[in-house]
Parts: C-alpha cells; structure tokens; sequence
C-alpha cells in the first residue's frame, strides 16, 4: 500500500513539474534564442560596435581635431567643456563587446574557428579605441555579468598588449580549417568582409600598424615593426573595413544621413575647409566638392564662433551643408523653400550619404601610416611613394577624376620628391583623408596639436578657460560608469570622489614620453 501511494506521488510530482516547465516556457522567445549561432550574433556585433566609432567622431572629437564646428556661439564641444559620456562605454561593452565572448564560447564548441578569430579582431578594435578615448578600461574582471558588476581598470598599456596578443590569437584561428558542420562563414554573417578570411587577417595587422604607431613618444616605439606589420595588412581600397548601410530608411542610413539629422547643429570647420581650398596649400582640392558639394558657399565655421552670417554654412533648408545641396539649378539664399521631408539634397556629401560607408580601418589609412613609419626609420623614398599612395587611394575611394587627381599630385600641396617630404607633409594629407575618424584626433594629441605639423591651427574662439589654454587628451569616465561602478571610475579621476574637469587634458599612457 505505502508502495503505492508513493508511486502516486511521484507521478504526480514528475506531471507538476512538466506542467510547470511547459508554464515557464512561456517566457521563453524562440525567435531570441539565449545561446544564438555564431552566425546570428556577428552582424550586430560588427554593426553596434563599429558604428558607434563614427559616431563617436562627429559628436565629439571631430570638434577637438576642428574638422567639425558648431552653428551657435559657443558650442560646448567646439571650446572643451565637456561632461561625462554615456555612449562610448555603454555602446562597447553592453550593446557590442559583451556578446563576443558567448559568441567565441559557442564557436569554439562547433569548431567554427573563422568566428572565433572575428571575435577576437572585434574586440580588438572595441577595446583599442575605448582606451584611445579613456586610458584606463576595464578588461581583466570584464565581461562577468552578475558575477561583478564593478571590474575593476586595467592599465593602457597592459589594454595594448592583451589586444595585441587577442590579434596574434585571432590570425592563428584564421588559419585553421572549419569542419562542413561548423557555421558557414558567408557574407549573410560576415557583414565586413563577405566570409574573406584573409581581409579578416589583413584588418588584424592593420589594427596592430595603427596600434603600434601610436608608441611615437614611447622609447620603445619602433617604426620598423610598424611597417612588418603594414606589409601583412590591407593594402587596396578592395579591402577596406567599413560599415555598409544598405537602404534609404532611418533604421538602416549612415548615421549622418540628412534623414537622420544627426549633423544639424554642425557644419565643417573652417580650418578643415581652409585645408581644401587652397588657403592653407595653395591648391585647390578636388576632394571638396565631393566632401562639401556646396563649395561656393560652405566656407566652415571658426570653432567657437557660431556661424559669423548667414546663411553661410547652411543650405537652403536651413539644415547644415554637412548634408550638401538641396537645389542645383535655384540659386541658393535663406529664402529658397526648404525641400518636403525626407527629401534628398540634390546633391549630398560624400560621408553624409544616405547609403553610404562608415570607415574603419581603409588602404588610405594603411598608407599614411606606412608613410610615417617609413619617414621615421629614415626610408625616404618607401615614405614619399607611401605618402602619395595615400592621396591616390583616398581620392580614388571619393570619386576623384583621374585627371583632377594627377593634377592635386603635381601641384604645390603636394612635396614632388623624397627629399622635400616632410611629416607635416604626411600628417596635413592624412588630416584630410581621416575626416571624421577617430584617428585623427590620436594624431593631433601625438602631436601636439602643433602648428608646425598641422599648419596654421590654433585654439577655438574662447576656450575654456580652466583648462588654461590646454586642449583635450581624454574624456572623462562614463555616466554608467560613474553611477555603477564609482570607485574605480572615481579613482581614475580624483580619489575624492570630485571629477576633476581638468582630467581631459591629461595625456594618457602612449601620450607622454
């Protein structure tokens, strides 16, 4: 009898613990699966991760580097008062980073090692531009989820020698071969480089040469390993890492699409205009009127100043002539009706494309960097050939005319022989090419924003004057950062627990000898 009833009761425990799991289930998403394919997580780890390196630029240190200027009287970006940021580290650690380590766990139990190796590159390229921002980053205690909500900072440099090690391990797994079983490695996941292993494999060495040159002030740098590291790296516009967007809607455009509006409030600077009309080089650039097509009136803006009169700096719509024209055959003044709403400018800007590119890592970089290198290890001639690749590949990537092209080569903005070279030379040319990438602020800060190699640039119009005359170096710690995880983010800035608001203008790590 007892026999019996506990047989009963067994069986109707095991059916209320069925019914309680088919209840549960309900809370379940099988369209979200918790432990997705590799194949379903690497698009939006591209997409979150890298676009937010874009966008980062013209929302903040584009306005440091004056490619970029505010409309109004005192931006607050163009003078450097700035505040805690919540999108850098919010968008590469919550939204991008923190799936690749699920993601390379699964990978590596399927054997799909192509996945594996993309994980490691993309954190690579996270991680090496958060600590360009910030210095000190979490990594070591990262990633735990419940486990440790507050990691605690690692320094720059051991950031740069585990992400330099994360990229060694990734080209090895380039290598290996997937079994049939593994996840195809197809451009349906692959949305940088279509399942190419070895543009994989070049972007790898690429992000090495641009990580290892940014050591100039170090005494270890070493200009010879930077240019080991370009022979193996991406060396054709082909190749180029970018970001594709793929149709005209709001969810899919470039981030500085004139649907988006994103650029309303900017419009060039003048600086960065006085680069390509001739002012500061002497000849006019045939880049202009593919980056700004509304050059007889885009003249940019002093940073800090505001637009000096209208409507310079705005198009017909009253919107930034970041976006381009609006109407090419109606001569352009404030009256001119603003276009219906989502309507094209006639003519848009290269980066403000409404289906276009965000850039990452590009053969135009590749060569301004082999340049530099080559420059700095006293190899003239490979650094003049580099230094006019650069130029070429970056107008072939823009549309130039062959003929306008060979024209800007062989006029006076452009050094005709080795030994006239000089690295102002390099970085002004990269200046332009790099507009609204992130490495372009790196360079200024490796160099001091110095006149001698960025000519004629100079401070914004009334900067902030607690910085005594100092320009930015770093952002302070996140919003996230500073509500969640206040110890560690407090003890990068000020013990105390006072963000100190002069922390911007200390160099970081690779920033000082």
């Amino acid at each position: 009898m007892k026999s019996r009833i506990s047989l009963a009761l067994c069986l109707c425990a095991a059916l209320w613990l069925s019914a309680c799991d088919a209840f549960l289930d309900v809370n379940r998403n099988p369209n979200f699966p918790e432990d997705a394919s590799p194949s379903a997580k690497l698009p939006s780890i591209i997409s979150n991760g890298l676009q937010q390196q874009a966008a980062l630029s013209v929302l903040s240190s584009a306005h440091f580097t004056q490619q970029i200027a505010g409309r109004t009287v005192g931006n607050a970006l163009d003078q450097f008062f700035l505040s805690p940021p919540a999108n850098p580290f919010n968008d590469t650690y919550f939204r991008a980073a923190s799936n690749i380590p699920p993601m390379i766990e699964r990978a590596t139990r399927e054997q799909a090692w192509f996945y594996v190796g993309a994980g490691k590159v993309l954190m690579a390229a996270l991680l090496f531009h958060l600590t360009d921002l910030h210095g000190n980053i979490p990594y070591s205690e990262a990633f735990r989820g419940a486990e440790n909500f507050t990691p605690k900072y690692d320094s720059q440099e051991s950031i740069y020698n585990a992400m330099d090690k994360l990229l060694d391990e990734a080209i090895v797994e380039f290598g290996k071969t997937q079994p049939a079983s593994a996840p195809a490695f197809n451009a349906s996941a692959d949305i940088l480089f279509g399942g190419n292993v070895q543009r994989w494999i070049r972007f790898a060495y690429g992000l090495k040469a641009r990580q290892w040159n940014h050591l100039t002030k170090k005494s270890t740098y070493n200009p010879q390993r930077v240019l080991e590291a370009i022979d193996r790296a991406t060396n054709a516009n082909a190749d180029d890492a970018q970001v594709t967007f793929s149709s005209a809607q709001v969810t899919l455009t470039n981030v500085w699409a004139y649907q988006r509006a994103n650029a309303i409030a900017r419009t060039f600077g003048r600086y960065f205009i006085n680069m390509l009309d001739g002012t500061t080089l002497g000849f006019r650039d045939p880049r202009y009127i593919a980056i700004c097509p509304d050059t007889n009136r885009s003249k940019g803006a002093v940073n800090g100043s505001g637009q000096p009169t209208s409507p310079v700096g705005l198009t017909s719509a009253g919107a930034s002539d970041f976006y381009g024209r609006y109407n090419l055959t109606t001569p352009i003044t404030s009256t001119v009706a603003a276009p219906a709403a989502g309507t094209a400018p006639a003519v848009e800007g290269w980066y403000s494309r409404t289906v276009g590119v965000q850039l990452i890592l590009t053969n135009a970089e590749m060569r301004f960097v082999e340049a530099e290198a080559a420059f700095r290890s006293n190899n003239r001639d490979r650094a003049y050939t580099a230094f006019r690749a650069g130029i070429t590949a970056h107008m072939d990537k823009l549309g130039v005319p062959v003929a306008d092209r060979n024209a800007y080569l062989a006029s006076v903005a452009v050094p005709q022989s080795a030994a006239a070279l000089t690295l102002a030379n390099i970085m002004q040319q990269k200046y332009i090419a790099m507009f609204l990438h992130h490495e372009t602020w790196v360079d200024m800060r490796r160099y001091d924003y110095s006149p001698d190699i960025y000519r004629n640039f100079a401070p914004p119009t009334t900067p902030n004057m607690q910085l005594m005359g100092a320009f930015p170096r770093r952002f302070l710690p996140s919003t996230a950062e500073l509500l969640y995880n206040r110890n560690n983010a407090y003890s990068e800035v000020d013990p105390a627990g006072v963000a100190d608001a002069t922390w911007i203008v200390t160099p970081m790590w690779w920033d000082k000898p």
